[in-house]
């Protein structure tokens, strides 16, 4: 069972999707290092509101400036010009709505749309309930399906690869299906 909490802005957690995390503060001004889950890494700075994991829930922040340093990203919050008072905003998950997501083409899939789905695999003629998807994973070469559970309890890692390893995705079913040898 999934415990919804609210937040300030009157709407449910479940209605964001977490896309980075504030890490430290960076110089003396209000400025905060930001770890991007989005792709390219600096996507996280085109929306407008975030949302910042707090103790009572989500709460929002403004971000009035943002920037890559280096390999990463570097974020201002608005009104915040001390390092003392940025710190209070690290080591917190960043979420957006899911509203704010741009609109996909057909047949592609946000990592969020798949965690949780079930994996069903169809190989050499046998069905085999794999467990579901507890989380995605980026290897370079492709993303790759974390699969646990099932009928055996493994832990799987499956190339997220449609078309090759993956053949089916119903997110109204609920359901990704496999060609993947259980014995994997």
């Amino acid at each position: 069972m999934t415990t919804v909490n609210r937040d300030s802005g009157g709407f449910q957690s479940a209605e964001l999707v977490t896309v980075g995390r504030i890490t430290a503060v960076y110089g003396v001004r209000g400025w905060v290092k930001v770890h991007s889950y989005t792709e390219p890494m600096d996507n996280i700075l085109q929306f407008g509101q975030w949302w910042l994991q707090g103790q009572g829930g989500w709460e929002p922040l403004e971000i009035d400036r943002g920037r890559r340093h280096g390999k990463g990203l570097i974020a201002h919050i608005e009104g915040v010009d001390d390092r003392e008072v940025a710190a209070r905003y690290c080591q917190r998950d960043i979420a957006i709505r899911r509203d704010a997501m741009p609109q996909l083409q057909e047949g592609e899939f946000y990592w969020h749309q798949l965690q949780g789905l079930r994996v069903i695999s169809r190989f050499d003629g046998r069905e085999q309930d794999f467990g579901t998807v507890i989380r995605m994973m980026e290897t370079g070469a492709n993303d790759v399906l974390v699969v646990r559970g099932g009928e055996d309890g493994r832990e799987r890692l499956i190339p997220y690869l449609p078309g090759e390893f993956v053949t089916d995705i119903d997110l109204d079913a609920g359901v990704i299906t496999v060609a993947w040898d259980p014995s994997f």
